[in-house]
């Protein structure tokens, strides 16, 4: 049994429906995570419980005894329970002490971050489309799992949750009802005097979602040209088809050095010219972990020669954060149409690839580039594609 397996079925699943901490202690990465947890101390009044591992092992026990967890098909209900034990391991570094209080600010993010170095290092959970698709849903629950508190109060309330549901199309284990039980188990594991009317909060989320048509999976939007336009705040009805006005397309690659960009793109855009980052660093003799500014400049105006010539082109970096939105939107804003191809590969055959490269990328680089991976999000752009290579 390897460890991804091992991780498993220390999960909750029938008919005990019950986490094993005793395995669970044992694996790779986790007994420092729980201890980690131990050390970070939170606000006594919205957490009697205690510190992050108490109410990490509260928050648990409520999802594994919620008849709705228990309904989910296998795949769905491993991804919920893992991301309901580490929902919380952004706290660990973000836990500060402000006015008196103890607030962790950002932990979402910050903890999907950690959870997807763990999952891809220790348990393999990369290289693989099943195993992608699934180590993202957890991430993507993590990030987001105070959503379900604020989200009805929000403007754009049905908009963003058409937006963040949409996430589904690549990581089909993720869907705004397996994040409002993440968050409703949150919740009962709070030991706090308003939790009725965080559990109330919940409950208006999930029928907010429901209501929008995207609780259980996407919206099928009418057209990825009207799932665009309202993504970038457009005021659109998801069925009305708009046309596409676009000349081209901008074809956007991201993933770590070593991951086979070039040779994805001779197979499949061999004619397509490129816009390479690499190769601007050869030509102006910047190394990879230097300053990488004076690249990124000349490379931007070259894609503007493209994209004033209407020429459909390739984008090829590493584009490993949601900066690239820079990017995304510059194209589009010279009337290109983006599609966003974000690849991964098995992480010894990465290391090794860049071994093999003439300019080869120090690995601690890339294990801090793996520290700061944020895969690209349905919503990016109007295509967005998750290879496994």
């Amino acid at each position: 049994m390897n460890a991804f397996e091992a991780l498993l079925n220390a999960l909750p699943h029938p008919p005990a429906y019950r986490y094993d901490w005793a395995a669970l202690k044992a694996l790779p990465g986790l007994d420092a995570l729980f201890s980690g947890m131990a050390g970070a101390r939170q606000n006594p009044v919205w957490h009697g419980e205690g510190d992050v591992m108490a109410h990490t092992r509260l928050a648990c026990e409520a999802l594994a005894g919620l008849p709705a967890f228990r309904a989910l098909a296998e795949n769905q209900r491993n991804a919920v329970s893992l991301a309901t034990l580490l929902h919380d391991i952004g706290k660990i570094t973000c836990t500060r002490l402000a006015d008196g209080a103890f607030i962790a600010p950002n932990h979402g993010p910050i903890g999907a971050q950690q959870a997807r170095k763990l999952l891809w290092t220790e348990y393999g959970l990369c290289g693989k489309t099943e195993r992608m698709q699934f180590r993202e849903a957890v991430c993507l629950l993590i990030r987001y799992h105070t959503l379900p508190l604020r989200l009805f109060e929000r403007g754009d309330g049905p908009a963003h949750a058409l937006r963040i549901a949409s996430n589904g199309e690549l990581a089909p284990d993720f869907s705004l009802n397996a994040l409002c039980l993440l968050a409703e188990a949150d919740v009962r594991g709070h030991l706090c005097p308003d939790r009725q009317e965080r559990l109330d909060r919940v409950e208006l989320s999930r029928e907010l979602a429901r209501e929008a048509g995207c609780l259980m999976k996407p919206y099928p939007f009418a057209s990825a040209k009207t799932a665009r336009a309202l993504f970038s705040g457009g005021s659109v009805w998801p069925d009305q088809a708009l046309y596409d006005a676009s000349w081209g397309e901008a074809l956007l690659m991201c993933g770590l050095p070593g991951t086979g960009k070039d040779t994805w793109l001779k197979a499949q855009k061999p004619d397509l010219p490129q816009v390479c980052l690499d190769d601007w660093r050869k030509r102006l003799g910047i190394r990879p972990s230097g300053d990488q500014s004076r690249a990124v400049q000349a490379a931007r105006e070259e894609a503007r020669g493209y994209l004033r010539s209407h020429r459909p082109f390739v984008w090829n970096a590493t584009s490993l954060t949601a900066l690239r939105a820079r990017q995304i939107s510059q194209f589009e804003d010279y009337g290109a149409r983006v599609r966003v191809v974000y690849l991964e590969t098995d992480w010894e055959e990465n290391l090794l690839r860049n071994a093999l490269r003439a300019d080869r990328v120090p690995e601690h680089v890339i294990a801090r580039m793996l520290e700061k991976l944020e895969p690209p999000q349905r919503f990016d752009a109007q295509a967005v594609e998750w290879r496994a290579v």
